[in-house]
């Protein structure tokens, strides 16, 4: 049996970004306020009944959190152009090495816009 486990965050951070249409707010440095849930997929260790502590993923996701909240995105390193897309492959590999194999699905959404971004991963 293989099981899906998640675990939710968010950040609040600043851009800009260049693009052709919205293109004079998109250019200027704003905010948002972004969440994000991490999957993790595997079977169920028959010892612990889980297929990872959750507590495990709440301290690889305060890692992740701590390199975007209340940062410019623009100068984060490795993320590149701040989208919703490159924020997902972003925190898929911030997290810890040992928790990159389970990961299944990065969402990361903007509520108060509407938008949002999935990235789904094959395990390992």
């Amino acid at each position: 049996m293989l099981f899906t486990i998640s675990q939710r965050f968010f950040f609040d951070a600043a851009h800009t970004l260049r693009r052709e249409i919205e293109a004079e707010g998109s250019r200027r440095v704003h905010g948002h306020t972004y969440h994000a849930e991490v999957s993790l997929s595997g079977p169920r260790d028959p010892a612990t009944g889980m297929v990872l502590d959750l507590g495990l993923l709440r301290q690889g996701l305060a890692v992740v959190r701590e390199q975007l909240d209340h940062h410019l995105l623009d100068d984060v390193p490795g993320l590149g152009t701040p989208t919703l897309e490159n924020l997902c492959v972003f925190i898929a590999a911030a997290l810890p090495a040992d928790l990159q194999p389970r990961v299944s699905r990065v969402r990361v959404w903007r509520d108060a816009l509407g938008d949002s971004c999935t990235l789904d991963l094959p395990v390992a």
